[in-house]
């Protein structure tokens, strides 16, 4: 069995990889670790695990919290992992982080991120970089070393944004001058810790755009797009909240290059996606929206032309929450550790 420490515990990110390990066939969890909420198991934070994970939750400098496990799981904040992943990798741990800390390979990419996101642009462990993958199967699963020990899990917009575009960018289906991401995100998004701005009175029947300035995961959109097309390029990104608690949908759009249709347009995204269990192509008179794909690893993509315009219409469907974090994450741990992509993942969400 695969022994997993799980680093962030308390947070949306961290019940959830506890929810999906529960299911594993090849995992067992052996240590549970966070910063706050300790001292008490896991089931009375989060009372529906009961019997199920009542592990307590450690601290950091618990000794018990630093006992060695095959995989462990960053679930935290950008900045702890970059300053804690070393010494588990020194042990002989996989390390999965599901912050920007590790989702770059050079300082300078990194520093970007971090200015955007208004942090030290310094990163503490810059040795490491050059080791780490960007851990989004679908479009990087070549980039995988043989013994890849590190993986930065990305951002959840860039998952649903990059799955959408990419066999576009790699077929060179439209114009990359215009790219377009109008994206949709549930509150959940932004964590558990309780802000004015998230709180029930300024959510409820409320949408709103925010960081236009420049969204942190634009860069890996960029990067990985402009990757897949051979050419660096742009895209228009607008983060929208609105009043839900899980999912994203992004309605994603390109001008069509001349002479490309439909039937060239499925052919390139069946293509590219004949081998990715987690994704799921429609068209245009599907009635599927969010729901069709919580609390699942799945994405599902409507892909459309819209003839009138000319232009490429992709809506992808992701939860923010599994496919865009914890069960993206499992399914990097999968690939690391030999296992086929979907163990512990290939199962339909709970409807309605």
């Amino acid at each position: 069995m695969i022994k997993v420490k799980v680093v962030g515990c308390g947070g949306y990110g961290g019940v959830g990889i506890v929810e999906l390990l529960l299911r594993h066939p090849e995992a067992q969890i052996q240590t549970l670790v966070a910063a706050t909420e300790t001292g008490m198991p896991m089931s009375d934070l989060y009372p529906h695990l009961k019997g199920f994970c009542d592990l307590p939750i450690l601290k950091p400098d618990d000794p018990a919290a630093q006992e060695p496990a095959d995989v462990v799981f960053f679930s935290t904040p950008d900045g702890v992992g970059m300053v804690q992943a070393p010494a588990e990798l020194a042990k002989g741990a996989r390390v999965i982080d599901y912050s920007g800390d590790f989702r770059f390979n050079n300082v300078e990419d990194y520093a970007e991120y971090a200015r955007r996101i208004g942090r030290d642009p310094v990163h503490k462990t810059p040795e490491l970089l050059p080791k780490t993958v960007y851990g989004l199967p679908e479009l990087n699963r070549k980039a995988y070393a043989k013994d890849q020990r590190l993986v930065g899990n990305p951002g959840c917009f860039a998952m649903s944004c990059l799955i959408g575009l990419a066999p576009a960018a790699a077929a060179k289906l439209v114009d990359f001058s215009s790219l377009i991401c109008d994206c949709k995100t549930g509150v959940s998004g932004a964590g558990k810790k309780a802000t004015p701005i998230h709180h029930y009175p300024a959510r409820y029947e409320n949408m709103q755009a925010y960081r236009l300035s420049g969204h942190q995961h634009v860069m890996e959109v960029e990067r990985m797009l402009g990757g897949l097309a051979g050419d660096p390029l742009r895209v228009t990104f607008t983060a929208q909240v609105v009043p839900v608690c899980r999912g994203i949908l992004s309605c994603l759009y390109g001008t069509l290059r001349d002479g490309i249709n439909l039937c060239e347009v499925w052919e390139a995204y069946s293509d590219f996606y004949q081998d990715s269990p987690f994704v799921r192509l429609y068209d245009s008179k599907a009635a599927i929206g969010t729901v069709h794909v919580r609390g699942t690893n799945f994405c599902n993509l409507i892909v459309d032309v819209d003839e009138r315009t000319r232009r490429l219409r992709v809506v992808s469907h992701i939860d923010n929450l599994m496919k865009g974090q914890a069960g993206n994450a499992l399914q990097n741990m999968n690939l690391i550790c030999g296992l086929p992509e979907n163990t512990g993942l290939d199962h339909p969400g709970a409807y309605p």
